[in-house]
């Protein structure tokens, strides 16, 4: 890993593979990757990459993303150092790098309700947005608010929620190319046991069902209309099936887990095959709920 330095950019890290900043442990080699530590620092990035003619891809926590092998060209930014949190009454306006899952703990501590769907979900504040993250009945459209993005020609712009063009794993930074730096999360005032119980409960439920022990992107699947996802590849006789060193998990069909050093490459052929298997048997189109990019 060759650290390259800049007098008008941070530090870069070159031809740097992200399987080790994954939740899958997989995927490629980057050209650059950079960790900015505040706004300024990911202007600067965001202008050098402009200048040098680089594509950039902005990522959190790498939760809900298929890197494969052969890695990606230009400029990834992590946004995990941006994690600044500021409390104003029963909002909680949070940096686009906060994990998901402290933010709710954070509201927890502070006696806010809202945000307990989220105290098992492994992504950043950013993402969560990016996605419309849910679980458990909650979604990140019930509680957001604002968002603060910095645009394509570098400007920052703050959306308000009607702009923000929310719907089932969708958000308007799909569409937009904005960079999420800041949201805010509008919370209600509750009592910290009832909803410390509420997280328990959640977080019980998702070590029953999910296998937390092995590195996953969580549910692959977006629930097609009229079915679960997880049930059809159950039915389709698919857990236990490996591509690779990826395995349609045994506990819930729903995921798939990195068992011995899986690829960005394992895990989409795996998702092909899921896909063409269920619709062999059901009829029923698969859509990945993971995003995959980069070259085979």
């Amino acid at each position: 890993m060759e650290k390259t330095m800049s007098t008008t950019v941070p530090d870069l890290l070159k031809d740097t593979a992200l399987a080790p900043y994954a939740y899958t442990q997989a995927g490629g080699v980057v050209d650059y990757l950079a960790i900015p530590k505040t706004l300024e620092e990911l202007g600067q990035l965001l202008f050098w990459a402009r200048d040098e003619g680089l594509p950039v891809h902005v990522f959190g926590r790498l939760s809900n993303l298929v890197v494969r092998s052969g890695g990606l060209r230009g400029l990834v930014i992590l946004m995990t150092e941006l994690k600044r949190v500021e409390q104003k009454g029963d909002r909680l306006i949070a940096d686009a790098g906060c994990d998901i899952i402290w933010l709710s703990a954070l509201a927890q501590d502070k006696g806010l309700t809202g945000l307990e769907w989220a105290a098992g979900i492994p992504g950043s504040v950013g993402g969560a947005v990016f996605m419309n993250a849910g679980a458990y009945g909650g979604q990140t459209d019930m509680v957001v608010d604002t968002v603060t993005a910095l645009m394509p020609d570098l400007t920052l712009q703050t959306f308000k929620r009607d702009e923000l063009a929310f719907s089932y794993r969708h958000s308007v930074f799909q569409d937009n190319g904005g960079v999420i730096v800041q949201a805010t999360f509008t919370l209600k005032r509750g009592d910290r046991t009832k909803i410390q119980e509420k997280m328990d409960e959640f977080n019980y439920a998702r070590a029953l069902k999910q296998p937390l022990s092995w590195p996953s992107n969580g549910s692959v699947f977006k629930r097609p209309e009229g079915y679960f996802a997880g049930k059809l590849i159950m039915d389709s006789g698919l857990q236990g099936t490996s591509v690779g060193g990826v395995m349609v998990s045994t506990k819930h069909a729903g995921f798939m887990v990195n068992v011995d050093h899986g690829t960005g490459n394992d895990y989409e052929d795996l998702i092909h095959l899921v896909q063409k298997t269920v619709f062999d048997h059901y009829q029923v189109a698969l859509e990945p709920e993971v995003r995959i990019i980069g070259d085979r």
